[in-house]
């Protein structure tokens, strides 16, 4: 099994487009003040309708006052989620490397429901971009996914086939809105089958249990890709996001993030139901 996703997940965030993630709180602060004496530099005035030169330059900018707080909720929000999951499949990969199957076994599938708590507000985050850019006809900018960002050999494909179709997409819009649903769509398989392997995993159905903790493993490395990729997109998105769109866009990921019955979620609930029959016929 590689080690490099659980080197690069756990307390140390991936480079996506040449920038290093790391805690949002340390970004995006706005100084009180440069120079005793002076008045500071209010950012917040600024009309974010104008869209910047690049990517790059858009994950260096300073949001105004109001977009700022929505980013700092929504992005610290899915990193404690995220967290959580690294955690736990750590915990259980610990376990298993000290050869106490049952309980590594235990972990891995409680770390599936702590993936659900990741892949749903990401998922309807990424629904809610895709869903207000379409509608409002906003354009922020985006940068075509890079395959050697990921691990799995879907989640590699599907970014190499965005990444051509990126190239002759020739509308900034489209690219944009491309980029999110493939992200979405990733994510939601991501999810699926994280949640399935972690389920095979734990009801020792699985023939091929090392295969399914290299997937477990290479699944959590590409759902951090993905939500590196998100938070860039949003902060693209919310410097070009016109104040009186906030309300709509903040309701819009409200509806887009409600909890979806999932393949995933109904094959845990069977797993559930066939663990407890014997428990309630005793």
């Amino acid at each position: 099994m590689s080690q490099l996703p659980r080197q690069l997940h756990i307390g140390s965030p991936i480079p996506v487009l040449g920038i290093i993630l790391n805690d949002p709180a340390h970004f995006f602060a706005i100084l009180s003040s440069l120079f005793p004496g002076r008045t500071p530099v209010k950012d917040s005035v600024r009309t974010p309708l104008a869209r910047g030169t690049s990517v790059d330059r858009d994950w260096r900018a300073w949001l105004p006052q109001e977009q700022e707080k929505l980013f700092r909720i929504h992005v610290q929000g899915l990193e404690s989620n995220y967290t959580m999951l690294s955690i736990s499949l750590n915990e259980a990969l610990e376990l298993r490397q000290d050869l106490r199957v049952d309980q590594s076994l235990q972990a891995v599938r409680f770390s599936s429901e702590l993936c659900l708590l990741l892949t749903q507000p990401l998922g309807g985050l990424l629904r809610a971009l895709y869903e207000h850019a379409k509608h409002y006809g906003t354009i922020p900018n985006a940068a075509p996914l890079d395959p050697a960002n990921f691990q799995g050999q879907k989640s590699q494909k599907s970014a190499r086939l965005s990444n051509l179709l990126s190239r002759v997409l020739l509308s900034h819009r489209l690219q944009f809105l491309h980029k999110v649903s493939v992200l979405g769509e990733m994510v939601e398989d991501l999810g699926t089958n994280y949640c399935l392997c972690a389920a095979d995993l734990s009801d020792k159905a699985s023939e091929d249990p090392v295969r399914m903790w290299e997937l477990v493993d290479a699944g959590h490395y590409d759902l951090n890709t993905c939500l590196r990729e998100a938070i860039v997109l949003l902060k693209s998105f919310l410097l070009v996001l016109p104040a009186d769109q906030l309300g709509a866009f903040q309701q819009t990921i409200f509806e887009q993030s409600k909890p979806r019955r999932s393949e995933a979620h109904t094959r845990l609930q069977g797993i559930r139901h066939r663990r407890m029959t014997p428990i309630a016929g005793q």
